[in-house]
């Protein structure tokens, strides 16, 4: 499990940010672990659809980024910023978590939170939707405001979000 700052100060401006991860978990290396021996292999080329919202209204739109997985594909995505809304509309996929790897089938809509790494293996087709909050329409932008590929680069992140609240 990633580590995270107690959310029972919320003097501290860094609490406002669940979590304000501090150090990579065993899982989450393990997970780096697999992303650097399937970085080795063959890639697919993984149909993709974007979904925007805009909102006519002063309230934050909305992304859903709809990833088709090919039936024997074994993935790693990037590390979440923000939590967001994972859908799993179609298919069969074994997946990490902190818990370790989880076998899910469709349908199946779970969160996770800031700083999540997942890798998968598609038993079956299957279709990932997660949904994010965002005003962005550019898709290049929005994987940037969205995610980062490193674990030390969230850290980064969330050490300068934090200061930048102070």
């Amino acid at each position: 499990m990633l580590s995270s700052k107690p959310l029972t100060n919320y003097a501290d401006p860094c609490a406002i940010i669940p979590p304000c991860i501090t150090q990579v978990s065993t899982e989450q290396r393990n997970v780096l672990r697999l992303e650097r021996e399937i970085g080795k292999m063959p890639q697919a080329d993984l149909p993709l659809r974007h979904f925007f919202i805009k909102s006519p209204f002063p309230v934050t739109g909305g992304y859903a980024r709809e990833l088709t997985i090919l039936k024997g594909v074994a993935l790693v995505g990037r590390v979440h910023k923000h939590p967001c809304i994972n859908i799993i509309s179609k298919g069969d996929i074994s997946v990490t978590t902190d818990q370790g790897v989880k076998r899910i089938q469709a349908p199946h809509t779970f969160v996770s939170p800031a700083g999540t790494k997942r890798a998968g293996y598609a038993h079956e087709e299957t279709i990932w939707t997660t949904v994010h909050l965002t005003d962005e329409t550019d898709v290049d932008k929005v994987e940037d405001e969205l995610g980062t590929i490193t674990h030390d680069e969230f850290l980064a992140y969330t050490e300068k979000l934090c200061l930048s609240l102070q």
